[in-house]
């Protein structure tokens, strides 16, 4: 059985909720990633910050992102799993709630990423098919 811990990118660097937009995104930009997790003391997840999270509601709306801070556009409570959850169950939950990465919880730490891609590698051909719903 394959689980989130097996395949998530372990070790998320995280976003202080009063980071501002634009330390935000220059962090996407330097990791070369999509989304980040806010955290909070002791690694404890708070939300999630995309890129789309920036452009639709912080550039769109003519907000500062020098001054707007990530924790006031971030995405309310995160869909996460769990890290000893297994691979059906992640599909399950990413197509549930149309989402392309999920916080990896242990206990209330956050201890990884999973991904869409870490799936789509992780799992045998018929299985892979199930991603599809997770874009529609």
């Amino acid at each position: 059985m394959i689980t989130a811990r097996d395949i998530m990118t372990p070790e998320p660097e995280c976003l202080d909720a009063e980071s501002t937009v634009l330390e935000a995104a220059q962090k996407l930009a330097g990791l070369e990633v999509g989304a980040l997790p806010i955290c909070g003391a002791g690694h404890k997840l708070k939300g999630m910050l995309t890129d789309r999270d920036i452009v639709t509601k912080v550039l769109a709306e003519g907000k500062d992102p020098a001054t707007c801070k990530a924790g006031e556009v971030a995405q309310g409570e995160a869909v996460t799993i769990g890290a000893d959850d297994d691979a059906s169950e992640i599909l399950h939950t990413m197509a549930e709630h149309h989402v392309r990465r999920l916080p990896v919880i242990d206990g209330h730490d956050l201890v990884g990423i999973v991904a869409q891609a870490d799936v789509a590698r992780a799992l045998p051909e018929p299985q892979v098919g199930d991603l599809e719903a997770i874009s529609s």
